[in-house]
């Protein structure tokens, strides 16, 4: 039954604030959660069934699905790989230059590919270069999300956010953007951002190591299989005695007959026949080894040795980042099962400001996290590609395809030319360009359906039926009405600056998208009742929502190189929170040109 009147948009406004403190909180994920304030509003009569099911026919999900698609395509072709390639030849000397051959390389790259695969992409060869000019990574990847932030605002393609807020725009009655509309204002706030960052970033960035030289990466490992044959003295003493457990060599699984003991204690007995798997230096195996046996030294004259090798396998220590995606994500470690599936070995994870060593059996992972696993290159690579993570130091293969690359390249091309000619609307196009990255082999079916992040089209689909309910209980007026009212004797000039800021703002702590349906509709409503053209209040919330700098979890591309550069959660505000005002003053001065507010 629909509340009364009066309660109607207190009601839904409530919903809001207890979705927001969910986001901040992290109570559950961002998707969970915007689907719980669904069905409360459709329990509370704010929604009907119908409503709900309508949003699935807005057009800007489906585009961006398609769009994740042809991204994905260009990334399994070497197309983006290729972009790495190019700036280690590029970087040169010196930290500048390197600085300046990233922001170029991500200003030309973004705007036309979706910025999520390009920073995956781009973080393992930024790591590379800055390895081979001794730097520190993290001198470099918040400048990499920056500049695909920046590239993005460019097109209409370029971030989800642009063709969300366009879809939201229409839906409203607004005259749909071109695929360039928005690209000479995105263009000049690109070159003074950039040139920002070139001057400043080299001075406010800290130098932070990685996980893998925390924890030795550099040391060479082996993983060795141990067995103990028939007349081994070892045979009847622990582990302990036989030197196999002593903080050095540690047993990672113990196999005996169909019995497996995995990370078995240094008082288990050993027996004839068992299989020992050990985890050392190769020093400390040499240490250890003597001519007739490895931990006790066989009497004279005997000719079985104590203990015997049946493999060793170098390895390799990598760090991989879990995938928004990734169906490892809330699970215990226990439950991966590491060792026994896949033969490698967790060493630590980095969450937030943090690197954990000691790692229970109950560690839950979460998206974002940082994982430094050991193990051969193909024992990782099986890992990440079955639970949707990203290597980003070595161990990483690159692109299989590239013979697809031109299609996947002419592909995105047409869809861009098709659009700013006019020929098909943009989701028309987006849609016939998957079909084709797909149908000619760029991207398999499977790789497809996982390239797209279907928790954020969840979001999306999710904060569009919550403004639909705003709309249905006046909430969206009630706001403009305080907006306009906040702002009384304002200039329109001086009111889109306060809407570029409060997006600006609401964006660093919350999704983007989700800031970017909810706005819309608000400062339509709020420009409606000024008697001004809506249109540059909507490109302001369209470059406001995308332009999130202060902190790792207001954009995507934050959260991933906050992982990746080992930073803390105020790394960012030293670069973001200059990036922000810089940002906020541009949009504010360029907007008014370029849209003007009397139609």
């Amino acid at each position: 039954m629909p509340l009364p009147e009066l309660h109607a948009p207190l009601f839904v406004g409530l919903v809001l604030v207890v979705l927001f403190v969910a986001f901040v909180r992290e109570w559950v994920k961002p998707d969970v959660a915007v689907m719980v304030a669904v069905g409360v509003l459709l329990v509370a009569g704010m929604l009907n069934t119908k409503e709900v099911l309508g949003v699935f026919g807005n057009s800007a999900p489906i585009t961006i699905a398609c769009l994740f698609i042809i991204s994905a395509a260009l990334s399994r072709t070497g197309c983006v790989d290729q972009l790495g390639e190019w700036l280690a030849a590029a970087a040169g000397a010196g930290e500048r230059r390197l600085l300046l051959a990233l922001i170029a390389a991500c200003l030309l790259v973004s705007p036309f590919i979706n910025n999520t695969p390009v920073v995956m992409v781009m973080i393992p060869a930024v790591i590379a270069v800055a390895a081979r000019q001794g730097l520190a990574p993290s001198r470099l990847l918040i400048p990499l999300s920056y500049a695909t932030i920046l590239g993005g605002l460019i097109t209409m393609v370029g971030t989800s956010t642009n063709i969300l807020v366009d879809g939201v725009a229409r839906e409203q009655g607004l005259a749909p953007f071109s695929m360039f509309e928005i690209s000479l204002p995105a263009i000049l706030m690109a070159l003074v951002g950039s040139a920002f960052m070139l001057v400043f970033a080299p001075r406010l960035l800290p130098v932070r190591e990685t996980l893998s030289q925390q924890f030795g990466a550099g040391e060479r490992w082996f993983m060795t299989e141990l067995f103990v044959p028939e007349g081994s003295h070892l045979a009847g003493r622990t582990l302990r005695e036989a030197r196999l457990s002593n903080g050095i060599i540690q047993v990672l699984n113990l196999v005996r007959g169909d019995i497996e003991l995995a990370d078995p204690a240094p008082d288990t007995r050993l027996e004839v026949g068992d299989r020992v798997v050990v985890h050392s230096r190769s020093d400390a195996m040499m240490a250890l080894r003597s001519s007739d046996g490895v931990g006790l030294q066989a009497p004279a004259g005997a000719e079985a040795h104590d203990i015997e090798t049946l493999r060793r396998r170098d390895l390799v220590m990598v760090e991989a980042i879990v995938g928004q995606t990734s169906r490892y994500i809330l699970r215990p470690i226990r439950d991966l099962d590491l060792l026994a599936r896949y033969g490698i070995h967790l060493v630590a994870v980095h969450r937030r400001d943090a690197s954990f060593a000691q790692i229970g059996e109950d560690f839950q992972l979460l998206g974002g996290d940082v994982l430094l696993v050991e193990g051969t290159p193909a024992q990782i690579q099986r890992f990440c590609d079955n639970g949707d993570l990203f290597a980003i130091t070595e161990g990483r293969q690159m692109a299989s395809r590239r013979h697809k690359a031109p299609v996947a390249l002419a592909t995105i091309v047409g869809v861009m030319l098709l659009a700013a000619l006019n020929v098909m609307p943009i989701e028309g196009l987006a849609l016939i360009g998957a079909a084709i990255v797909i149908a000619t082999g760029c991207i398999t079916s499977d790789e497809a359906y996982k390239s797209i992040e279907w928790p954020i089209l969840v979001l999306i689909f999710g904060m569009l039926a919550i403004s639909i309910a705003m709309r249905n209980s006046g909430l969206d007026q009630l706001l403009a009405a305080q907006l306009a009212a906040l702002g009384e004797g304002m200039s329109p000039w001086l009111m889109l600056s306060l809407v570029i800021l409060i997006t600006s703002v609401a964006t660093e702590v919350l999704s983007n998208n989700a800031i970017a349906v909810l706005f819309t509709p608000v400062v339509i409503g709020l420009a409606q009742q000024m008697g001004v053209d809506p249109r540059p209040f909507v490109v302001g919330v369209m470059f406001a929502a995308s332009c999130s700098f202060a902190t790792p979890i207001g954009y995507q591309t934050n959260t991933l190189v906050y992982s990746a550069g080992n930073y803390r959660f105020a790394d960012f505000a030293r670069l973001g929170v200059p990036m922000n005002v810089l940002t906020w003053l541009l949009c504010s001065a360029l907007i008014p040109l370029f849209w003007p507010f009397q139609p």
